[in-house]
């Protein structure tokens, strides 16, 4: 789940990541009025210095954490990326996230985009 943390927190969320250290599309005239789900604003947003190495290495993270929870009868863990607004860098780290995730076996992901659309 993406979401801007100017809107508090996902109250439900199992694990919550901040994509706030990336550099912000919003202060780009020409990447503004788009999303994390356009092409140029993810390009942007996943080749900005240390986006790809955070999104490799949280997926890593993951995997123990996801099959630990299976193991616990955990059937569902919701992880929840964050950025100021919700519409551009957790959006685009968000669904490569999941892109990540459903390649793993016995994973099966939702997406979902909490705050996209509430500006």
């Amino acid at each position: 789940e993406s979401f801007g943390f100017k809107y508090g927190t996902p109250t439900d969320a199992d694990l919550i990541a901040d994509a706030r250290f990336i550099p912000n599309p919003f202060w780009r005239e020409d990447l503004r009025p788009f999303t994390g789900e356009d092409a140029g604003v993810s390009d942007f947003v996943l080749n900005a210095a240390g986006a790809r190495e955070f999104i490799t290495n949280y997926v890593s993270a993951l995997k123990p954490v996801l099959r630990g929870y299976a193991t616990e009868n955990k059937r569902y863990a919701t992880i929840a990326i964050g950025c100021t607004g919700g519409k551009h860098r957790s959006v685009a780290v968000s669904s490569e996230i999941a892109k990540l995730l459903r390649e793993l076996p016995d994973i099966s992901v939702t997406l979902k985009h909490r705050d996209l659309g509430r500006e």
